[in-house]
């Protein structure tokens, strides 16, 4: 894979228990010849958690890339008119963020990102994380197999004994999936039997 001169957004939002997994595959793409441009979600830049406090994460994504996160609407709104990027990824994708995108709601530097992005009918990478992915966000998840330009880390249950509704994308595939996205195609199979990585 050859990621050479391709401007790739990265988009962290708040699962905070898949942070950690995310991030080497950011490095995979800076290694792999990318420019990683990182994208804070408001709940990663405000709320510290047992995973870790938000100048953690923004230290980290620095020390990855070498470029300052985007942290605000005004900041990633210029996305969509100067075309900034040729691929956008949003790993962890939460359920709240999923269901944002899918429905058309644009409060957050994320979201914003993601709608700037996609008028320019270029590619946009889910990487889902949400315990209610089979409940209320099912529909979501669906809409998005279906909206233009979306394409899906594949994914499955994490925990379906103790948390039946929850699926979690294979953060390893985060990679895979770009590649497949920039060439108009989805990796599959989609829904797949989740074994951590």
């Amino acid at each position: 894979m050859d990621f050479a001169g391709k401007k790739i957004g990265f988009a962290l939002t708040g699962s905070h228990c898949t942070l950690e997994q995310v991030l080497p595959e950011m490095k995979r793409l800076v290694n792999l010849g990318a420019e990683v441009q990182p994208i804070l979600s408001e709940t990663v830049q405000t709320y510290g958690t047992r995973f870790g406090k938000p100048q953690k994460w923004r230290e980290r994504v620095i020390a990855i890339t070498g470029n300052k996160p985007w942290t605000s609407i005004p900041e990633v709104e210029p996305v969509g008119p100067k075309k900034l990027l040729d691929v956008l990824i949003v790993a962890p994708c939460t359920g709240n963020t999923i269901a944002k995108i899918v429905n058309g709601i644009t409060d957050t530097t994320v979201v914003m990102a993601v709608k700037a992005h996609l008028r320019n009918s270029r590619a946009t990478v889910l990487a889902v994380a949400t315990n209610d992915a089979l409940g209320n966000n099912a529909a979501n998840i669906g809409k998005a197999l279906n909206i233009p330009n979306l394409y899906l880390v594949p994914l499955g249950q994490d925990n379906p004994t103790e948390k039946p509704n929850s699926l979690v994308a294979r953060m390893d595939l985060i990679v895979e999936t770009t590649q497949y996205a920039l060439e108009s195609k989805q990796l599959q199979p989609v829904i797949i039997e989740y074994k951590g990585i």
